[in-house]
């Protein structure tokens, strides 16, 4: 065992690394939980935009358009699951289930021609001499965009729920529809939006999946990470900096435990491998023990259906 061997400026810009997709996804899944719609489809969408990323990106070259493909792909799939829902009015949960079924079926149909090729390279962003500051510079200076993406987004979605008329009547349809309906706003329209929201988020996570993080396509690779977004968004009390807590701490256990692995602890590599899934139920179990306040940050309409003639 040689812990020497791990180096923390590297473990820490690791962490960023491999938080990224999971942050995305969570953070799409806040907005639509917070317009009061719970879709469990995160790991189906998420996975659709890992092949559509990949498979883009692979034919024409570019991983830009990868990462556009994989956005659009997946908020159609959502906009599915927001028709069914919101239009027809099917079970949210069952819909959800099924979308991440159809997801992962779908993928794997799609990813045959793919397996054992590699797509185009992301580069990093040059930030010059930023990037050669002592300790700060490998940390923060040498990601690609979509890192710094994710962060933007982190801020912009926070911003846009606290401070704006947008946001406001989000929170306001996810509180209660029947009240927003009667204002005059048009709950359905907002909803399928969110969703949508939601479902490029996910599918921009599940394309740095397979063009980044895993610069590579394997089927079933995003082994949960959409379940593991839908639990931080809880760990989160449905807050968006709350998110990027959440986010990282998964991440951070995930890149802590390869490295261990890595350095040769004298810990069996299964134990090490279910550690950061173990330490998120741990963490919702904590959680939970306090019903009063999950039930006080949680949107009052989530996982209602809306019948407009009410």
């Amino acid at each position: 065992m040689d812990l020497s061997a791990i180096d923390p400026q590297i473990l820490v810009a690791s962490l960023m690394v491999a938080s990224t997709p999971i942050l995305l996804a969570a953070l799409g899944e806040l907005v639509v939980e917070r317009s009061g719609v719970l879709n469990l489809g995160v790991e189906g969408m998420m996975i659709t935009g890992a092949i559509c990323g990949f498979a883009i990106a692979v034919e024409t070259g570019s991983p830009a358009l990868g990462f556009l493909a994989a956005m659009a792909g997946s908020a159609l799939l959502s906009l599915v699951f927001g028709v069914l829902t919101q239009i027809f009015l099917s079970n949210q949960v069952a819909t959800g289930l099924a979308l991440t079924l159809f997801g992962l079926g779908l993928s794997a149909l799609l990813g045959q021609g793919y397996v054992g090729i590699k797509p185009p390279p992301t580069t990093d962003l040059n930030f010059g001499p930023l990037r050669d500051i002592p300790v700060l510079g490998p940390i923060l200076f040498q990601h690609d965009a979509v890192v710094y993406l994710s962060l933007i987004l982190v801020a912009g979605v926070w911003a846009v729920l606290k401070f704006t008329r947008a946001g406001l009547v989000l929170r306001a349809v996810g509180e209660n529809h029947d009240a927003a309906h009667a204002l005059g706003y048009k709950v359905v329209r907002i909803r399928l939006l969110a969703i949508m929201f939601g479902g490029a988020l996910a599918g921009l996570g599940g394309a740095y999946l397979s063009l980044v993080r895993v610069p590579q396509w394997t089927e079933g690779m995003t082994a949960g990470a959409g379940w593991i977004a839908l639990a931080i968004v809880v760990f989160a009390s449905w807050k968006a900096p709350r998110i990027l807590l959440g986010a990282y701490l998964f991440g951070g256990v995930t890149v802590l435990q390869l490295n261990l692995q890595a350095a040769g602890v004298a810990i069996p590599v299964e134990y090490l491998s279910m550690s950061p899934y173990l330490i998120t139920i741990l963490v919702l179990v904590i959680i939970s023990s306090d019903r009063s306040r999950v039930a006080l940050n949680a949107p009052a309409s989530l996982g209602r259906t809306f019948h407009a003639s009410s």
